[in-house]
């Protein structure tokens, strides 16, 4: 344990995080999108984010950084920004015709990934993984 609270634990979960990025980036790229412009669109399928700020705390993105990613693919006609009727400040992200029929391939895709990065792993082995990550991230919600 005194090894992971060194910094160790950090850098893992950086390079797992950078690997899967770039795995799920080049499973992608032959649908022309990327690994945000995914997680962005199967966020909105999934009714998990509408509004830029949701958005942003998905993707840990700064509102500048989101509002340049939702202007590159508005004009690939990926997204289309419509009016927040509960604030007139604000506008809520759609998927278009276009990108609702990606998000299925590009699932499976990203299913590809996941698996490829998890062979040689038992089911049990799995479910310690996810629980142990899950357990990670409440400590880190409780500001431990």
């Amino acid at each position: 344990m005194a090894q992971l609270s060194s910094g160790e634990l950090g850098f893992l979960v950086s390079g797992v995080r950078s690997a899967i990025w770039a795995a799920i980036e080049k499973q992608l790229r032959p649908m022309d999108i990327t690994a945000a412009q995914f997680v962005l669109f199967n966020s909105i399928a999934k009714g998990r984010g509408h509004t830029i700020g949701d958005l942003c705390r998905l993707l840990g993105y700064d509102s500048g950084a989101m509002t340049r990613l939702l202007d590159r693919i508005e004009k690939k006609g990926l997204v289309r920004r419509v009016a927040n009727p509960e604030d007139r400040r604000s506008y809520l992200i759609e998927l278009t015709e276009k990108s609702a029929a990606l998000v299925p391939n590009a699932r499976r895709q990203v299913q590809k990934v996941f698996a490829n990065l998890l062979q040689g792993f038992t089911d049990r082995e799995a479910l310690a993984l996810k629980s142990s990550l899950e357990k990670i991230l409440e400590n880190a919600a409780r500001g431990i």
